[in-house]
């Protein structure tokens, strides 16, 4: 494993109680860092930084609260008295079915926590990162924002957003030391599957070349360097794992 140095940088990843959060809080606390675990469910994000050692830091957050965020940024703020890194992950798939038969409340869910939660983060975390002067975001999308899975449009349509989001943001902060840049993963094999139909998993796998979903390790490595202060130029960009799917 190559070492990435974030000895004394302070991260916020969300959705890390589990799957590619916790992997990538892992990959980070390995790095050096203080890694601040955000979840939805209390118990679960609890065990998880007990056992991922005393640099983590466990927080009941939920994305689609705006007040509950800002409070979260305080506490962070008020413990740790800078926020480094921001790694907007948190998500979910939603239901598998044609857009003309999508429920419009279960739509309206994956838009807010998979989109409008990326952005009610960001616009949190980002002005402290202005005053401090550094700032490295990753935001988590999918190969679905690129090419849009048949029967995820809620999902693929989020997904897209949170590219586009990148890539605006990225550019307003150009002239900082602020890195906003994204990831668009294939398919791994998380809980987030249980969501999902055996139909829709095995058409996932059947676009993918390499004939294997990607391993959260895999995605964690590469969010360890873009947060990492190495990544000094890269901005507004998107990296794909897609295993050879995605083509553009």
């Amino acid at each position: 494993m190559n070492q990435i140095d974030l000895l004394g940088r302070h991260a916020i990843v969300t959705g890390a109680a589990q799957g590619i959060g916790r992997a990538i809080a892992t990959r980070l606390l390995e790095s050096g860092a203080q890694a601040w675990l955000w979840d939805i469910n209390e118990a679960e994000v609890t065990a998880t930084a007990k056992e991922l050692g005393d640099n983590a830091h466990p927080l009941r957050v939920d994305v689609a609260d705006t007040d509950n965020i800002d409070n979260a940024v305080k506490t962070v703020l008020c413990e740790a008295g800078q926020i480094d890194i921001l790694v907007n992950n948190a998500g979910i798939s939603g239901v598998n079915t044609p857009l003309w038969e999508y429920p419009v409340d279960e739509w309206r869910r994956v838009i807010e926590i998979d989109l409008n939660g990326v952005f009610y983060g960001c616009k949190a975390v980002v002005p402290h990162m202005i005053r401090q002067g550094y700032g490295r975001i990753v935001n988590l999308a999918s190969v679905a924002g690129k090419e849009g899975n048949p029967n995820a449009s809620a999902y693929s349509t989020a997904k897209a957003g949170v590219i586009a989001m990148t890539k605006s943001l990225g550019k307003e902060l150009a002239d900082h030391d602020i890195a906003v840049n994204c990831v668009t993963p294939a398919a791994a094999r998380t809980a987030i599957f249980d969501q999902m139909s055996q139909e829709h998993i095995d058409y996932m796998l059947s676009k993918i070349p390499r004939e294997r979903f990607v391993r959260v390790e895999e995605i964690a490595a590469m969010v360890a360097w873009l947060v990492s202060e190495e990544n000094s130029f890269t901005t507004a960009a998107t990296f794909d794992l897609s295993g050879g799917r995605a083509t553009y």
